[in-house]
């Protein structure tokens, strides 16, 4: 078995990680800002969020497809390079990440229950599409 190639994991991370954080961008940032506004303000925060806050959220990305990469490298040696072990790798991540990260505000009704389901539905294919991105970068080291 080859060991994880991690500067591939990392190139392939970032690639995969603005995919994530270009897909945030447009469907929360863009898309659904408004609603996020008013969500917000229901909640006594502000409605737009700080530089801070963003930076946060962009790191948060880049990780996340990071993670996703180093998964796919990961599980490789079972299931094989390319396309399938990269949409598993990435609904793997979706699932904890997105679909059960959600569970607590969707059933607190901290925050609305449409926004939270529209951001799960939309990380799906978000995370899937950084997962196929981010894999083809990803090459094992010669042995």
């Amino acid at each position: 078995m080859n060991k994880i190639n991690w500067n591939r994991v990392i190139l392939g991370g970032l690639a995969a990680g603005l995919i994530i954080n270009l897909g945030e961008y447009l469907v929360n940032g863009v898309i659904l800002q408004q609603h996020w506004a008013e969500a917000m303000k229901q909640l006594g925060k502000p409605g737009q969020l700080g530089g801070v806050q963003i930076a946060a959220f962009n790191v948060a990305g880049f990780l996340m497809g990071i993670y996703t990469i180093w998964l796919y490298a990961a599980i490789r040696p079972r299931y094989g390079a390319g396309p399938k072990t990269a949409v598993c790798a990435g609904a793997a991540v979706w699932g904890l990440g997105y679909l059960l990260a959600g569970i607590a505000p969707l059933v607190t009704h901290i925050l609305p229950r449409r926004l939270m389901a529209i951001g799960i539905a939309v990380g799906l294919i978000e995370v899937i599409v950084a997962a196929l991105a981010g894999a083809w970068f990803y090459r094992e080291e010669a042995a």
